[in-house]
């Protein structure tokens, strides 16, 4: 019980509200104007979530919320990445997604009804995140029918992405989701060779693809000695974009 004490005010103090400077304050500015929930919000409206917002610096593995716990803040991220993620009765922690830079997060829990978060948040790097106070942005759909558009718009990108999240989970092997997951890394114009750094530590990416660590080191093991792509540490090349794409159109792959 006192551990647990203990991280919990810890998370408390690492979200202590700060006046923001000047430069913090544009920099909020330029982020939150940037983003769906806010792009559709009049001056006066966008002068008060401003108002009613914050910025948490996290560092590497600190958590920014705990799952259960109630949720009073939206989030959008600034730098660095956090991890969303599930956490067994047992301990066992399943990754629901990697949150980059740009993106928000949290903000379905203002529709939910007992308002607490469903997920744990953790910095996997040193991050900032803007917290916007949930209450006021609530307040502010109750009167702007725009806000509200842009809420559904933000909700329905977020279905489309989990409906085709939940096909590749279940109805796809392992050696597709690893394939998959490499392409999304890439621009969709990228036909030739092209290098690129995993986003995260490989156990948890294997997570994010439900799949074992192992499993996700058999794949990429496999897919090096084929000459699909050469591995050195976190940095992978791939050598033949255009393959790959054509193994997940084709389904040609073999089980993982």
């Amino acid at each position: 019980m006192a551990v647990r004490e203990h991280e919990n005010r810890a998370i408390r103090l690492s979200m202590r509200p700060d006046r923001l400077t000047a430069e913090k304050c544009e920099q909020a500015r330029e982020c939150l104007s940037r983003c769906l929930l806010f792009s559709r919000l009049d001056d006066q409206q966008f002068e008060t979530v401003l108002q009613h917002t914050r910025l948490a610096v996290l560092d590497e593995n600190q958590r920014l919320f705990e799952q259960h716990q109630p949720a009073r803040e939206i989030f959008l991220l600034h730098s660095g990445q956090i991890k969303l993620a599930l956490t067994s009765p047992e301990g066992h922690e399943k990754v629901i997604d990697l949150i980059a830079p740009g993106v928000s997060f949290a903000e379905a829990v203002m529709f939910s009804g007992n308002h607490v978060y469903p997920v744990t948040a953790t910095a996997l790097v040193r991050s900032e995140v803007w917290g916007i106070d949930a209450a006021t942005y609530e307040e502010i759909l109750r009167q702007s029918t725009d806000a509200c558009f842009a809420v559904m718009a933000q909700m329905s990108r977020r279905l489309h992405w989990q409906i085709a999240e939940l096909d590749r989970l279940t109805l796809h092997n392992a050696a597709f989701r690893v394939i998959s997951y490499l392409l999304e890394q890439l621009p969709s114009t990228h036909r030739h060779a092209s290098q690129m750094q995993l986003d995260a530590p490989k156990h948890v990416i294997a997570s994010r693809l439900s799949i074992t660590p192992e499993t996700l080191s058999r794949i990429f093991s496999r897919l090096s000695r084929d000459g699909h792509i050469d591995i050195m540490d976190n940095t992978i090349t791939i050598n033949d974009i255009e393959r790959l794409r054509a193994y997940l159109q084709d389904g040609d792959l073999r089980s993982g």
